[in-house]
């Protein structure tokens, strides 16, 4: 529990500068600005899960089982091979704003190099330099940004990916430095089994290929709505959208910090019996403290959003808030149930999830969004991750014969 704590606590120091972010952003670049810097992370993220079939989780699972240096090669590779397929594919979509498609191809490079050393980082259960690194790379950019604002007087969207930039690429340099430290200390895996390398990076595409369907999905259902309120209400309306979802989302530091650790110790873990207990555990701890920050977050009334945190012009960010409240609870709740079926190797069914999502999304979305404009956006987005949440349990019930009554939370729990 002190390794869970400790990471919530830096998500939390990092999403609370973040949130000061935020609002500097909206001073700084004003609500079409950040419409643009939304759309531009939005799609550095979603190159980001494409490079992360070999890049992500998969590093985890497999440095276990072959030795490092061939999984660690394979990410390495691919991290720049799939950010380039992956922008690739949006530059010729025309997803990506223009002039943007090399910065959004640089920083999904980056941001899967820093992937790949903090996953090992974390898979040899050297939390603290995992979560220095995180620390870095997502602390660093408000310092970053204060400097390039005000001291250097650089305000428009490329600033902001310049700050991006130089943040991921600290971390990188400073998670390099970690592994070379660890990597005196480690015994050489000698005792794991051996294959050609090409075989080792094939078995890692294959099970990264279901990783990767699995993030997408959810990464485009979390996404998706920002180019389509592009679309429908321009860029002024995606920033609304996305000073509301940060905000909203801000609460899922709780749920990253415990299903990261989670999904480390059930890897770890060959019995079934105590995956299911760990997993349980986790699940009721997280969707309990979700609920009572997000009823915080609800109760914040519009004028402190619009006379205090932002500017006039973010209007209505409060309806989106609470439009997404119930969605952001279920799927922080769900990333607990999802890292169970990876850790486990079950991949598929948590894949499976996040479709069902993303097509709820899509249904949903198409009827609220004319309708109801980014009020409708957050509340299609709700109703999808509602859904996976559903699903989840439903399959997590059957499979492990876990009664209902056992996703209560107790005192037991608690202690």
């Amino acid at each position: 529990m002190k390794k869970v704590l400790e990471t919530i606590l830096t998500r939390y120091l990092v999403a609370f500068l973040n949130l000061l972010l935020i609002f500097i952003n909206a001073r700084a670049l004003g609500k079409s600005g950040v419409g643009v810097v939304g759309v531009v992370y939005a799609s550095a993220n979603i190159a980001f899960i494409f490079s992360s079939i070999l890049c992500g989780n998969t590093i985890i699972y497999f440095m276990n089982r072959y030795r490092l240096k061939y999984v660690f090669a394979s990410g390495y590779v691919w991290a720049v091979v799939g950010s380039g397929i992956a922008v690739g594919a949006m530059a010729l979509l025309k997803i990506i704003p223009d002039c943007f498609e090399l910065q959004v191809f640089g920083l999904s490079v980056l941001m899967s190099l820093v992937a790949v050393n903090s996953r090992v980082l974390l898979g040899r259960d050297f939390v603290q330099l995992f979560n220095i690194t995180f620390l870095l790379q997502g602390g660093l950019l408000f310092f970053i940004l204060i400097i390039i604002y005000y001291a250097a007087g650089y305000r428009d969207p490329s600033a902001y990916v310049t700050g991006l930039f130089l943040t991921n690429l600290a971390a990188w340099i400073a998670s390099l430095l970690f592994l070379t430290r660890i990597g005196r200390k480690k015994p050489a895996d000698n005792t794991l089994t051996t294959k050609p390398w090409w075989t080792i990076a094939a078995e890692m595409f294959v099970y990264g290929l279901w990783s990767f369907a699995d993030n997408f999905a959810e990464g485009l259902t979390t996404r998706l709505n920002y180019f389509l309120i592009q679309r429908f209400g321009g860029f002024a309306q995606v920033g609304l959208l996305d000073a509301g979802t940060k905000i909203s989302e801000s609460v899922w530091h709780i749920s990253r910090s415990v299903s990261s650790i989670s999904y480390s110790e059930v890897a770890r873990t060959p019995d079934a019996e105590q995956q299911r207990r760990m997993t349980l555990r986790y699940f009721k701890w997280t969707y309990c403290a979700l609920i009572l920050v997000m009823t915080v977050v609800w109760l914040l009334p519009e004028k402190i959003y619009t006379d205090y945190l932002f500017t006039p012009e973010f209007q209505g960010i409060r309806q989106v808030v609470r439009g997404l409240a119930a969605g952001v609870v279920a799927l922080g709740s769900n990333s607990i149930i999802s890292h169970y079926f990876i850790g486990t190797g079950q991949v598929k069914i948590s894949a499976l999830c996040s479709f069902i999502g993303l097509a709820a999304l899509c249904l949903a979305g198409l009827f609220l969004i004319p309708a109801s404009g980014v009020f409708g956006a957050a509340v299609a987005t709700s109703i999808a991750f509602c859904l996976m949440l559903l699903f989840s349990l439903t399959v997590f019930v059957l499979r492990t014969k876990t009664r209902p009554s056992e996703l209560l939370p107790r005192i037991a729990d608690f202690k």
